[in-house]
């Protein structure tokens, strides 16, 4: 194990009704809110009437930026800047999924930039300070709302990149199950597919003797495979949705990365793929996580792959490397299972030999990706071949 550095300040608020508690945080630290929220779904669900309600009972002067993409794009984040700019505002209140999250973590870090803010992605420049930021939860995915990660895409450059600060990590989140009562079958396994993508990118590490957090990421995993039917079949079940989404939080608010460094390497190919086309984040993970763990799959990961197989799926025998596969085999059944097919070809991703390349420099663009097994642009080929 690493030395590490233990913080997790985002104050939660988990449960129902919890959305009240938005006012008294929001005090701590603003008075003029960026309102920030997606397409308009939670115009239809009762929430967006919810939080402006809270918003004019308490006085607060607020401005909206909406309609943030899935795959948020730095030209609605430069919309975001602007509109802090002209409004003076103090306070950004993100309201969804981790799309608009990343968006408000973006637009927090950009208007105290006088440059273009996909500089801070692109690794040219360092945040300085940042907007404070709260969020309301509507998705279980991508644990935004208690790290600091955010993901923006660049359509003129066909790139999706990160970038991590601690200034993004919001001050207070509300963890409502119910609002993802009305989280369509679709997203809701994406949403799933994500959080387990995160558990295997950091459990899948170099760093030997992490006992403690290889254990709470299979617990983690045990938990999507627990009840990632039940919200399919049963959307309104709270408990069912409680689990999840609090399984999203722990899965990326730092806790199972302490001490270890994670992979990543199947992010980063899924990042490039949906730069280039339409694809909901946690169904391209769903669809490439499998053929990039067949691919590193040997003598030096195999161990890995045996641990997993044996304490989640409780797979038998003595033979390592039978083990290993059928560990992935039961993780490509329960993508399946999911709604998710084995190819991108199968959701009218069609890629030939140039757009693969061009996919893999984007993937290697600051060089080999990955931990347990580094990846070269030729092993992202190969992978996206199999994938393809």
């Amino acid at each position: 194990m690493i030395n590490f550095k233990y913080s997790t300040p985002t104050k939660v608020y988990f449960g129902k009704g919890e959305i009240s508690k938005i006012s008294d945080e929001i005090k701590k630290y603003g008075s003029k809110i960026l309102l920030a929220y997606g397409g308009g779904s939670i115009k239809k669900n009762g929430i967006y009437n919810e939080v402006i309600k809270i918003l004019k009972n308490n006085s607060f002067d607020y401005v909206e930026l909406s309609n943030i993409e899935p795959n948020p794009q730095i030209e609605t984040v430069k919309r975001g800047i602007e509109i802090c700019r002209k409004n003076n505002v103090n306070f950004i209140l993100a309201v969804g999924g981790g799309s608009v999250i990343d968006c408000a973590k973006a637009v927090s870090i950009g208007v105290f930039y006088n440059g273009d803010p996909w500089d801070f992605f692109m690794g040219k420049v360092v945040a300085k300070n940042a907007l404070p930021i709260g969020a309301v939860l509507t998705i279980s995915a991508t644990g935004s709302e208690a790290n600091a990660n955010s993901v923006i895409s660049n359509e003129k450059t066909n790139q999706k990149l990160p970038y991590k600060t601690e200034l993004f990590i919001p001050k207070f989140a509300v963890l409502d199950p119910v609002y993802t009562f009305s989280v369509n079958k679709y997203q809701t396994a994406a949403g799933t597919s994500d959080i387990m993508s995160h558990c295997f990118e950091q459990y899948f590490s170099a760093v030997e003797d992490t006992f403690v957090q290889d254990r709470l990421t299979e617990a983690i995993i045990k938990t999507c495979i627990e009840f990632g039917d039940t919200v399919l079949q049963e959307p309104d079940n709270y408990n069912a949705r409680a689990n999840i989404m609090w399984a999203s939080n722990l899965a990326l608010n730092g806790l199972l990365s302490f001490g270890k460094k994670g992979d990543w390497a199947t992010h980063f190919i899924e990042h490039i793929v949906s730069a280039y086309f339409e694809l909901t984040h946690g169904a391209g993970l769903a669809i490439i996580t499998p053929h990039w763990m067949r691919y590193i799959l040997d003598e030096n990961t195999v161990d890995k792959f045996v641990a997993l197989g044996k304490n989640v799926w409780e797979i038998q025998g003595n033979d390592k490397f039978k083990i290993a596969n059928k560990c992935i085999d039961k993780i490509t059944e329960f993508f399946k299972s999911q709604g998710f097919p084995e190819h991108l070809s199968e959701v009218g991703i069609d890629l030939d030999n140039n757009l693969i390349e061009k996919i893999a420099e984007g993937v290697v663009i600051f060089g080999a990706t990955g931990n347990i097994k580094l990846l070269k642009k030729e092993d992202v080929i190969n992978i996206l071949n199999a994938a393809k």
